[in-house]
This record gives C-alpha cells, structure tokens and sequence, in this order.
C-alpha cells in the first residue's frame, strides 16, 4: 500500500487565510496527508490546540507521524467533519478549513478504486468503513437513477446513454471494477465526445464518488455548524475542487452574509436577522502561476474564506 501523501493545494494561501493566532483552537477537518495541519502547529504556541478530523483511518495514522514532536498541540479525530459540532462540545475555535479534495494516497492507491487509470474493484468510499460503495451504487441503483446522478453530479450530457448501458450490462453479470466501469463508459458515448476530454470516464467517476461519499449534500449543514462553532473574528477556509462544491460554499456563505430578509416593500426590518460572516474573498482565489505548473491537480481548484461576526 501507498504512504499516505497529499500535495496541499494552495497552501500558503490557506493557511495565511486562517490567521493563525498562537493560543488559538483550530480545525482541520479534512486532515489528509497533514500538510495544512503541519502549517497550522507550527504558527501555536504552548496554549494553541488543532483538532485534526478525518473519516479515513490512514489519514488519521498518517497526521499523527507527520505531526510528531508537536504532540501537545494537536489531537486527531476520526470522524466525518460533519460531526464537528459533537466533535467541540461546548469550545468555540478560532479557525477551521475544509479542503475538499480527494487525497493524492486515495487516488494513487489502487484498491481504494477512485481512479478510472486502474484496475480495481469499484469502492470510492472515503472512509473504507461506510457501508455503501461505488460497487453497490453502478450494480444497485435503477437507470433513472444513474442518469440522474451522472447529470447532476457528473455534468454529463451523455448520462441516459451511460446508464442505460450500465444497466444492460449488469444484467448479464455484475460490473465489479474501475476498468470495468470505464470501458463501458467509453463504450456509450459517441465518438465526438472524445474530443472534449482524453478521459471521457471521469466525469461518470466524479459523479460516483460525490454520491458514495454524500459530498455535496453535506456542505451546506456543516459550513453552518462551524459557522456556529467559531468565535467572532474566527475564520473559516474552503478549498473546492469543481464547480459543483464551488457552488454549494458560495452560497452557504452568501446565506450566513444576508442580514435582513423582510420584502423591500416593508418600511422597517421585522425579521430581526443579521449576518452571521463576513465574506473575505468577494472572488475565489486561485493557484499561483508557479502552483499550477508544480502540480496538475490545482488547476481547478477554488479558495474561499469568510470571518465569523
């Protein structure tokens, strides 16, 4: 097996966006490889605590080596960041960040069956421990399904086409691999579809992997639990990785950001409501020119941030 590795996209970026303040208590919910929660140590002193959350057990093992000599700075937890409410208790942090990506050890790691450039059996489950993989989802879902997932999360034009082959050929026996999947893929889709990507399987791949993992569906509970969960002045850091997830933080934040929302016609606000944040990156940041020739998968990537009120 892979050690685990990630290459933490725009890391300065992040982390200088986190604010780090020395006595501080923050989160890294999605801890990975560690590189962020590395940063994150380094900037506490004697008083600061980090709580690094991951659901995958590896990770989890692997933040701990690579944070060594910094013990009494940091626990891990491992956990689903949306737990992260059950994961404070009664504290109040003074930062946190989310970076969505898939981790470079998942992707690279064969048998963990995220990647279309494998053969491996069809899992994608981030935490190997849920109960639903991506074998149960390509062999247990009904084609009306499929397609909606491969529409919906995928952007696939082509997603009824794929689904209904999908669907003819786990009629004649299961569809138990990645490469299984993707020849199948390749297979449904006219030839001028090619023309648009050298791995026409990837958006099925993302679609996929979105639904095992319930990816999208949690980003907006949890950028309102921590939200909740963080002091006035406390930051909260998002790193995205397509449009989709995009999507879901830009409006979660511009949901926390509203104050009132009585109709204009009302002569004075009767809701009472005021904003819970204040939205430090009007635009998504980006990676630097220099990031984006050292590392193929920062291309899409997309920096968030916003200040607790």
């Amino acid at each position: 097996m892979a050690e685990f590795s990630h290459y933490s996209v725009m890391l300065n970026e992040c982390i200088d966006g986190l604010n780090v303040k020395p006595d501080g208590l923050y989160l890294d919910c999605t801890a990975g490889g560690g590189g962020h929660s590395l940063e994150i140590v380094r900037r506490l002193g004697e008083g600061g605590k980090l709580i690094a959350i991951d659901q995958d057990a590896a990770a989890i093992e692997a933040v701990g080596k690579r944070l060594s000599g910094y013990e009494k700075r940091f626990e891990t937890v491992h956990d689903n960041f949306r737990n992260v409410k059950t994961i404070l208790g009664d504290r109040k942090a003074d930062g946190a960040i989310i970076d969505l990506g898939v981790s470079s050890y998942q992707l690279d790691t064969p048998e963990r069956g995220f990647s279309y450039l494998h053969d491996a059996p069809l899992d994608m489950r981030m935490n190997p421990e849920s109960e639903v993989s991506a074998y149960d989802v390509i062999n247990g879902w009904s084609e009306k399904e499929l397609a909606q997932i491969f529409f919906n999360y995928g952007e696939e034009k082509f997603a009824n086409r794929i689904a209904a082959a999908i669907c003819r050929k786990r009629a004649e026996a299961p569809i138990a691999t990645t490469l299984s999947l993707a020849e199948i893929v390749r297979s449904a889709l006219p030839g001028m579809s090619y023309s648009d990507t050298a791995h026409p399987e990837k958006r099925v791949f993302q679609a996929v992997r979105i639904e095992v993992n319930h990816e999208l569906e949690i980003i907006p509970p949890t950028v309102k639990d921590l939200i909740s969960c963080l002091k006035p002045g406390g930051r909260l850091v998002i790193l995205t990785f397509h449009s989709l997830e995009d999507r879901e933080v830009k409006n979660a934040f511009a949901e926390a950001a509203r104050g009132c929302t009585c109709p204009p016609s009302f002569p004075v606000c009767v809701c009472g409501k005021t904003p819970d944040i204040r939205i430090i990156t009007k635009k998504p940041l980006l990676p630097s020119e220099r990031e984006l020739s050292e590392n193929v998968r920062s291309h899409s990537a997309k920096l968030r941030i916003a200040e607790k009120l």
